[in-house]
């Protein structure tokens, strides 16, 4: 059997990635692919628990970043990995890039430190195509603040901690331009998702 596809989305908070997640699902779908939806941190019973305490408790940068690995292992462990070696395609709201954008961005981390706790906990496993919806902080916000949602931990946070995590995945995407496609989420809703459709698509072609 084929392994499934995985496919991760990233971006700041309030760059739009929960705004296609269902559309890029039933892409998924139409392509005749059976398909798990998850998100980080969470996906499983434990993450979910770890993820009420890294956005709502305060903490050492260092017990947040130890605290996402570990959700992520498990996550891992019990949703992505099997689905995938049993030929489900797997979407997922946040990866490990998202450690490096805001711990190692946001937070100021190694990419050093960060690589070695990635490597342990996870592995040769990365993703075959990240969605990196990309969106100047500002407009970001204002997004935000329009969606009259109470901030969670990150959420508060002030306008250079999302410039710097903003630019550390921009640097990702230049150093990992075959697995990460930017997409400039201030187009419309239409113009980024015909953008989507042909990623999904081409994806499929290369089927492992």
């Amino acid at each position: 059997m084929a392994r499934g596809k995985f496919i991760t989305l990233e971006g700041i908070d309030g760059a739009g990635k929960s705004t296609h997640i269902a559309f890029i699902a039933d892409l998924v779908r139409g392509l005749n692919h059976e398909l798990v939806v998850t998100r980080e941190p969470g996906g499983t019973p434990l993450g979910e628990k770890l993820r009420a305490l890294v956005l709502n408790e305060n903490m050492h940068a260092d017990t947040e970043t130890l605290l996402m690995f570990a959700a992520r292992r498990e996550h891992v462990e019990q949703v992505i990995r099997p689905a995938l070696l049993e030929g489900q395609w797997v979407i997922s709201d946040r990866f490990t890039d998202a450690s490096y954008a805001y711990q190692g961005g946001g937070r100021g981390m190694a990419d050093s430190r960060l690589r070695q706790i990635e490597q342990w906990t996870l592995g040769d496993l990365e993703p075959d195509l990240t969605l990196l919806f990309d969106l100047d902080p500002v407009i970001a916000k204002s997004r935000q603040a329009n969606a009259g949602l109470a901030p969670d931990r990150f959420e508060q946070e002030q306008q250079v901690f999302f410039r710097n995590a903003r630019e550390k995945y921009l640097q990702r995407a230049a150093t990992f331009p075959q697995r990460i496609k930017v997409l400039d989420a201030a187009l419309s809703v239409v113009e980024i998702r015909v953008q989507i459709k042909a990623l999904i698509s081409s994806l499929d072609i290369t089927r492992a």
